[in-house]
């Protein structure tokens, strides 16, 4: 045998080089390094391969490129991971392209724009993610430039169990289109389980894309392109697959903060955790998947008219028993609209009609706070057998809560704050699927998390002023603000706005509050408890009596960060703000809507509302 060749055995990389790549890599799963090694490899094929660089040649005789352009806005990092695999799906394929995070991009630059794919979420009830939310009033204004150059796609993400489903990608195509720009595919609307969906259309968009280059038809026919010899093809690409492994956390402490007469039941919860392996920071959030109540567990199989021991077969030949799987894999808590359609084609059913018609929205948003999937089953009478009725249901989602600590100020420990939800509408009480889980843990209680990335709500500079605004549970992630703003010793100012029923059952959080006032470390603190006194009161009311305040600050360069309740309290909060921006400039509401708009594309107004 011949002795091997040494040379090719040293790597091509540096020892530095080596050393930094070990050190990227070191908490990678599997899953993450296959999908970089595959990565890896198409870049290596195209960097072999002539790219091909495709221009236009303007009136004025000037060649410009012409690139793809992938765009996103995303809450929760979903749709900016899809767009970064569609990135990375053009650059092993030899596609010139650029990636955009809509918060960074500004918006009058998108009528030069002649091919883009567009990735975006709705958060929660219809809104625009936080990071889109400046590029969204740009577009909305009537002033919106014209778009007739631009060639495009949408890819929507967002939850069936909210009434305006997908809305701020159905209003981002529906607008384009009406600006003139024209679809270079259908729009696909996502929910909750969106892998399959998502690259069934990162496919598409992007051989769509390729041929468009490669046959210079991504613009009007008053500009042409330079042709390429052959349309690159799209290189194979990983599956877009989470890490489902998480991490074990461990309780150590439930407390319950409200009082015994409080008609709330909220509580706060210590978790022992390994720092290095949810290496957290202050406005990041921890998702959970819970157990479903047995109460909802058992409405369901009244509903159905099945035993919880009954064998289902699952398709790759194994089975499990029906109660199990209601407990564990399926989503029964939440309503969603295609369910109550599938329902409604097979019932006729009146009152779903009613609330499933367009402009219905409101009706619809009561209808599915009102009901669980048991309920809806049982006014179906039957109408689904039980195989039926589990293929209409989504799988068991993960919940997410807001971080309330500082791995700073308390090391190896994760603090939630939750509320239990617990509800009766007429049909016995029914609860919230994670908020009852983590209610009945006991000390010593293990579960499996995963953390949730929100970079869109981290702290500003240590010498930034700060005002939060966190009615109700909402107030989670400040308390981790201020904790680690303590630890770190920072100088900016903070300045809390917190609001819920009752001063005496409802002070979450009370004695720290207080304690940090006198302490120097919470500056100002501002309450309001909607159900003391004869006129109900809440933190918009609060943030008025102090409008010259807010904006002097804001002038001297606060940030103003907001958490909690989108339907009501973001929106209040957010007009409110319009209101004492407008009063503070003596102009009018235009000038105080842009004022606001370059707040959010600053970073210095942000918001994580649900």
């Amino acid at each position: 045998m011949s002795a091997p060749n040494s040379a090719a055995l040293q790597p091509p990389l540096s020892a530095p080089q080596l050393a930094h790549l070990a050190a990227v890599t070191r908490d990678w799963s599997a899953s993450q390094l296959v999908w970089a090694s595959g990565y890896l490899a198409g870049l290596a094929a195209s960097a072999t391969a002539a790219v091909p660089i495709l221009t236009t040649t303007t009136s004025a005789g000037t060649a410009t490129e012409v690139v793809l352009s992938i765009f996103y806005g995303s809450q929760t990092g979903n749709s900016r991971r899809l767009a970064e695999a569609a990135a990375a799906r053009a650059a092993a394929s030899g596609l010139p392209h650029r990636l955009h995070n809509l918060a960074d991009y500004p918006p009058r630059q998108l009528r030069q724009e002649q091919l883009a794919l567009f990735v975006i979420s709705t958060q929660g009830d219809g809104d625009p993610p936080e990071d889109a939310a400046a590029f969204h009033e740009f577009l909305a204004r009537a002033s919106a430039p014209r778009l007739e150059k631009l060639r495009f796609g949408v890819l929507a993400l967002g939850d069936s169990s909210y009434p305006r489903f997908c809305q701020t990608g159905r209003w981002l195509d529906e607008r384009l289109a009406a600006l003139g720009a024209a679809r270079v595919l259908p729009r696909v609307d996502c929910d909750l389980d969106f892998t399959a969906a998502a690259e069934d259309w990162l496919n598409r968009a992007l051989t769509e894309a390729a041929q468009l280059l490669n046959q210079g038809g991504a613009q009007s026919s008053t500009v042409t392109f330079s042709r390429v010899t052959s349309a690159p093809e799209l290189a194979a690409a990983p599956r877009l697959t989470a890490d489902d492994e998480g991490v074990e956390i461990e309780l150590l402490v439930q407390q319950r903060l409200t009082g015994r007469h409080s008609s709330k039941d909220t509580r706060h919860l210590e978790f022992a955790v390994d720092s290095t392996r949810l290496p957290y920071a202050p406005g990041d959030g921890l998702a959970v998947r819970p157990r479903n109540p047995e109460t909802s567990v058992n409405a369901m199989l009244t509903a159905l008219g099945a035993r919880a021991d009954l064998e289902i077969k699952s398709e790759d030949g194994g089975s499990e028993m029906l109660g199990t799987l209601l407990a564990t894999k399926f989503e029964i808590t939440l309503v969603t609209r295609p369910l109550l359609v599938a329902v409604h084609a097979r019932t006729g059913d009146p009152r779903l009609a009613a609330v499933l018609a367009a402009g219905a929205e409101d009706a619809l948003e009561t209808f599915l706070g009102a009901h669980q999937v048991a309920d809806v089953l049982q006014e179906a009478h039957g109408a689904f057998s039980v195989d039926e009725a589990l293929a209409l249901l989504r799988p068991l989602a993960r919940r997410v809560y807001s971080i309330a600590s500082s791995q700073l100020a308390s090391p190896d420990e994760v603090h939630l704050l939750v509320g239990v939800v617990a509800e009766d509408h007429g049909r016995g009480v029914r609860v919230g699927a994670a908020s009852h889980w983590l209610s009945d843990l006991t000390p010593g209680a293990t579960l499996r998390a995963h953390l949730e990335v929100n970079p869109n709500f981290h702290l500003p500079a240590d010498d930034v002023p700060l005002i939060m605004v966190g009615p109700g549970t909402g107030v989670a992630p400040f308390r981790a603000y201020h904790a680690e703003r303590v630890a770190r010793g920072a100088t900016g100012r903070n300045w809390l706005f917190f609001g819920e029923r009752t001063r005496r059952e409802d002070f979450l959080y009370q004695t720290e509050w207080q304690r940090a006032v006198g302490q120097g470390t919470l500056h100002r603190l501002d309450v309001a408890f909607s159900r003391d006194g004869g006129q109900r009161e809440y933190v918009q009311h609060r943030m008025h009596a102090h409008a010259r305040e807010i904006f002097a600050w804001l002038e001297e360069g606060a940030a103003i960060h907001v958490c909690g309740d989108a339907r009501r309290m973001a929106k209040d909060v957010h007009n409110t703000l319009r209101d004492l921006i407008q009063l503070g400039l003596g102009k009018d509401e235009d000038a105080a809507a842009d004022y606001l708009q370059t707040l959010q594309r600053d970073g210095r107004y942000r918001r994580d509302v649900y």
